[in-house]
């Protein structure tokens, strides 16, 4: 078992070491080598004698802030205004954006440039309209843009005559933020930018950046509506088809939007979740035939994805093997001390570090949203749902921070896990007492509201074991919780006292549809009365997936009126405010379980 141990220890170990310090070198020297033996043949580089027709699909939601000075962006193109069109796809937009873009069009720079917007009331999600806009696209050349970064003057240019090469598929620009959001962003995105130009010049670029990158229309394919990383996984489907993805230094996109902490987080969160779906979907890149391409996206982006992971089992395998070799106890307390200091900058971020400190809680910070958005994208799968880009002036969505939502979900999963495997005897002991006593069928399963998002509010359904008769509501309706129940079973009451009646909902725990501790689900119907009855209801689960048991819960019992309900409002909302920070976070919740846990061992659950 320790030989088993120290094997995979040293295998993640390895590879830790390989993903960070050897594959950026080893890829420096190849590219240097790569590089030197064309130099040494006759340049044989195009030179831009046509002017190919670009379409330039530029998506946008909600972009009143940015959309004036995207326009005018294009203004300014050395390019031949009548061969190049730009259709602003508008998808859903809740802000000014249109009427913005309707009033800018009428400045005299704008004569003679084709450039309209096509207007969607619905939002239906970046990649859906992006499937549409290219369906109308005959052929050419398409160009996609964010509509919060401006493209340098002959960028169309450099695309039009690196496209002269028949075996370039897609062409990239460097990306540039116009103020980092931290030093560590900043870094960041040099090292991206030094790594995507090697990638380049071994063959093939490993994705793009979204901000600006053009493609062979007769190339692509429409992509899944719920695709994350869109700007990764459209240009590598046209690499997976035997073309290059050619990085160009000199064609340039600048983000103007500023990124803040939050922002950020939220931002390589997400990224996150794309990270993991690309390396599920595009694992044909790891065939060897492909050569440099399979080298980089093995080194690169998959190793990325699965990184937490990785890290985990390393430091896990070192306190194991701590206590029988000093250089494992060592390892350990250097990973004990780097992640100490990672969680100092991120709790005291106002402090002024050390330029090394703020590079490692830049780094262990992404591994920390890396893992965030992997569990997401596991637990939290959902085909097609609508788009809404990361702003900085959604300031509602910062209030819980990153650590915080990792660690929440973290100890969910892993409790739910285990409290599943623990409990399953439990599980087949009361399945077979309800069916003794009453006929219909073991678990109970309804719809309820989890977290309120700004686009949407998710529903899942519930489960639970069945503590009352079949068909309970059938003559009555959904009614106020009572002393003495007749509908409830007897050995629903014994349920009911001891909580066990819940125990099932540890699945929706894992599929991360629930918490273990957060605000009472409540049924829609229900929940849109209540709403309308009592100021911010529906706020106490903003953000906030509800739980199984929770501060309300240890509180008070079911509700039997609308006061009780009020009153575990004041309790929810005290919870959502202890998730700002970390430690009132972690206090709470310990109160909360010890709490639950007396209420089941005394059987005093109302």
């Amino acid at each position: 078992m320790t030989l088993l141990i120290l094997f995979i220890t040293l295998f993640a170990g390895m590879l830790i070491l390989y993903h960070h310090l050897v594959y950026p070198v080893l890829l420096k020297l190849l590219a240097k080598w790569r590089v030197r033996n064309e130099l040494s043949e006759p340049s044989r580089e195009p030179e831009c004698t046509s002017f190919p027709f670009i379409t330039v699909v530029v998506p946008c939601y909600n972009e009143a802030a940015v959309i004036a000075e995207k326009m005018r962006n294009f203004t300014f193109l050395d390019y031949p205004a009548d061969r190049f069109c730009v259709r602003f796809i508008n998808d859903g937009s809740t802000d000014q954006t249109q009427s913005i873009f309707q009033k800018t069009i009428l400045e005299p720079g704008f004569t003679g440039l084709n450039i309209t917007m096509i207007q969607h009331r619905d939002n239906r999600g970046k990649v859906a309209r992006i499937n549409e806009a290219l369906a109308a696209i005959e052929d050419g050349l398409v160009v996609l843009s964010d509509t919060s970064a401006l493209i340098s003057m002959d960028a169309f240019q450099i695309i039009a005559q690196r496209f002269q090469n028949p075996k370039v598929g897609v062409v990239a620009g460097t990306y540039q933020i116009l103020v980092p959001g931290s030093r560590g962003e900043s870094a960041y995105w040099q090292y991206q930018t030094k790594i995507k130009a090697m990638e380049s010049a071994l063959g093939s670029a490993i994705g793009a950046h979204g901000a600006l990158y053009g493609f062979r229309r007769a190339l692509f394919e429409p992509l899944p509506v719920d695709t994350i990383n869109d700007d990764f996984i459209l240009p590598m489907e046209i690499v997976k088809k035997g073309y290059q993805c050619e990085y160009v230094n000199d064609i340039v996109a600048v983000e103007l939007e500023q990124a803040s902490l939050h922002l950020d987080q939220r931002r390589r969160v997400r990224i996150s979740m794309g990270n993991m779906q690309q390396a599920i979907r595009l694992k044909g890149l790891l065939n060897p035939r492909l050569g440099g391409v399979a080298f980089n996206f093995a080194s690169g982006k998959f190793l990325r994805a699965w990184m937490p992971l990785i890290l985990l089992v390393f430091f896990t395998g070192t306190l194991v093997l701590s206590a029988q070799s000093g250089f494992f106890a060592s390892l350990a307390l250097l990973q004990v001390l780097a992640y100490s200091l990672a969680a100092l900058k991120q709790l005291l971020p106002n402090l002024k570090w050390p330029k090394p400190i703020q590079l490692l809680h830049y780094l262990v910070s992404g591994h920390v949203s890396n893992g965030i958005g992997s569990l997401y994208y596991f637990c939290n799968r959902k085909s097609g749902a609508p788009w809404s880009r990361v702003k900085a002036s959604s300031g509602a969505q910062h209030y819980i921070p990153v650590s915080i939502l990792f660690s929440k979900r973290l100890v969910d999963f892993c409790l739910a896990s285990l409290g599943v495997l623990i409990t399953l005897p439990v599980w087949l002991l009361i399945g077979l007492a309800i069916k003794l006593e009453s006929r219909g069928p073991v678990f109970f399963r309804q719809m309820r509201v989890g977290r309120i998002l700004p686009d949407r509010a998710e529903l899942f359904m519930m489960i639970k074991f069945r503590t009352m008769v079949q068909d309970a509501e059938k003559e009555t309706g959904a009614v106020w919780a009572q002393d003495r129940d007749p509908r409830i079973t007897r050995v629903g009451w014994f349920l009911r006292k001891t909580r066990l009646d819940e125990l099932p909902q540890l699945l929706n725990v894992i599929k991360g549809e629930m918490s273990l501790i957060g605000p009472r689900p409540e049924r829609p119907g229900i929940g849109g009365r209540l709403d309308a009855a009592i100021p911010y209801y529906a706020e106490r689960t903003c953000f906030v997936s509800p739980g199984i048991t929770g501060f309300a819960q240890v509180h008070q019992g079911y509700d039997t009126c609308l006061d009780d309900v009020k009153s575990k409002l004041l309790y929810d909302h005290a919870y959502a405010i202890a998730l700002s920070r970390f430690r009132a976070w972690l206090l709470m919740d310990l109160m909360v379980i010890y709490k639950t846990l007396l209420v089941m061992v005394l059987g005093k659950g109302r």
